[in-house]
């Protein structure tokens, strides 16, 4: 471990100042547009400063998924808490599986609750100081430690999913219909800057405590508070410069607050009919982002176990991987507006598919960097052009609840993609190539549903009052 984050900080620090200036031009206009020319992209009365802090959520709670999930906990988990048991990485993986469950079945509740109470700031609230609550007390967590480690995981990746469906049902409210996949790029590729900015600031302190003679035990879970600080400050314009536009809905006589939220939910599902496209749609979701859950959970140990690569050259694949996927995100929702919803993310799975095809033929370092800079680039477009469809296909009183099962289509994706591909692996001897390749018809698939999908039909089903 020590190897792969002395060399993952030195590419920080030469990296570090090129990605502060990428996230000012990516919070500032840019010089070829007016300011009048971006508030066009904007729903009435809502200010530029406005949408940049709800852009700089996405900034602030990525440093989560990258330093936690992907980068740094992860590889703590297994080795040290865990102590390299047989069962280890299934405890890591049982853990996320646990929290990615619990936030299926509260998702769509916590934004009927929303909707109802027009409550989505003060639930954002909750949800951000939970995750930075639980991952700032990960800093007690190490070895043996399984019975701390594992219910603050589970918890700090709950209150997180939660707060990224919340933050996504703002979206509607800030952008208008003709700018919802730029506004929504802004916000994604924004977020991978946050993600580099935080891991660079844990790794530089990491190199510094091993300077100092201090092992893992002892810098690792101080990488957490810098994580948990991270998002709390990042997050505070948010909060202070972004309003609560919706408007609470009328009430259910004689019910709880929970009790009214199941019975939203039940109205919607009564309802599916209406929203025929929405559901086409999340079903395309679930299928396209089995195959993403899939490579973010899992690039790291085919380019190890097919492509031979050492622990160095994967960490720089994680860095490039993740400002490519930040151009790509933000560029690409300019052209998702341009040329239509269902063709540019259509763009992006066929993208997937070349990525996986580049992947699994891939003999040597060239073509699999190609495949994984692919990989970069339709990442950020396709996750950023699925929140801004799902937006344009909600109703306007439900868009936190449609949010919800957004995300907890998401969440379903994050479960059944990389077991297949664990189930895959482990049925075929260690097959890697053989698993990427089945990781493929995750995307054939959702390409086959997306095309069933009718925006304008959906639009005008969302646009229809309900009976």
């Amino acid at each position: 471990m020590s190897d792969r984050i002395a060399h993952s900080t030195s590419l920080a620090k030469r990296g570090i100042p090129a990605l502060q200036q990428d996230m000012r031009s990516l919070t500032m206009p840019h010089p070829k547009y007016s300011e009048s020319d971006m508030q066009k992209s904007l729903a009435a009365n809502v200010t530029p400063k406005e949408v940049w802090s709800w852009a700089m959520y996405d900034f602030a709670n990525s440093g989560y998924t990258t330093v936690v999930i992907t980068a740094i906990f992860n590889a703590y988990f297994v080795s040290v808490i865990a102590g390299d048991a047989p069962w280890a990485t299934f405890a890591w993986t049982l853990a996320l599986a646990v929290s990615y469950a619990m936030i299926m079945f509260m998702a769509p509740v916590i934004g009927a609750y929303a909707d109802a109470y027009a409550a989505k700031k003060k639930l954002l609230l909750l949800t951000t100081a939970g995750c930075v609550l639980f991952t700032s007390l990960l800093f007690f967590t190490g070895p043996g430690g399984l019975w701390l480690a594992v219910p603050l995981i589970v918890l700090s990746n709950f209150f997180y999913g939660s707060g990224e469906n919340l933050i996504a049902a703002f979206l509607p409210e800030l952008a208008n219909e003709q700018a919802m996949g730029k506004v929504s790029g802004w916000g994604w590729s924004l977020g991978y800057i946050g993600g580099l900015v935080s891991l660079g600031a844990c790794l530089a302190y990491v190199t510094w405590a091993q300077g100092q003679g201090r092992h893992a035990q002892d810098f690792v879970p101080v990488t957490m508070l810098i994580t948990a600080v991270l998002f709390a400050l990042s997050s505070l314009p948010t909060f202070l410069f972004m309003k609560e536009r919706a408007v609470a809905q009328p009430h259910l006589q004689s019910k709880t607050p929970l009790q009214e939220s199941f019975t939203r939910l039940a109205h919607t599902l009564r309802h599916a009919r209406l929203y025929a496209d929405l559901r086409r749609f999340l079903i395309c979701t679930v299928l396209y982002h089995a195959g993403i859950n899939t490579v973010i959970t899992l690039a790291a140990i085919y380019a190890q176990q097919a492509m031979h690569f050492t622990t160095a050259q994967t960490i720089q694949l994680i860095f490039v991987v993740n400002i490519t996927a930040a151009i790509g995100a933000f560029l690409f929702g300019h052209l998702q507006d341009r040329i239509g919803h269902i063709q540019a993310i259509a763009l992006t799975l066929i993208g997937w598919i070349v990525m996986v095809l580049l992947a699994w033929t891939a003999e040597g370092p060239g073509q699999f960097w190609a495949a994984a800079n692919l990989a970069g680039l339709c990442m950020g477009s396709s996750q950023s052009a699925g929140r801004a469809l799902v937006g344009l296909l909600s109703p306007t009183a439900r868009r936190a609840e449609f949010f919800g099962l957004w995300g907890m289509a998401v969440k379903f994706s994050a479960i059944i993609g990389p077991m297949t591909y664990g189930l895959v692996s482990w049925m075929s001897a260690g097959n890697h190539r053989l698993a990427i390749l089945i990781t493929g018809g995750f995307f054939v698939a959702g390409l086959l549903v997306l095309f069933g999908v009718n925006v304008r039909r959906g639009m005008q089903a969302a646009a229809m009052p309900e009976s």
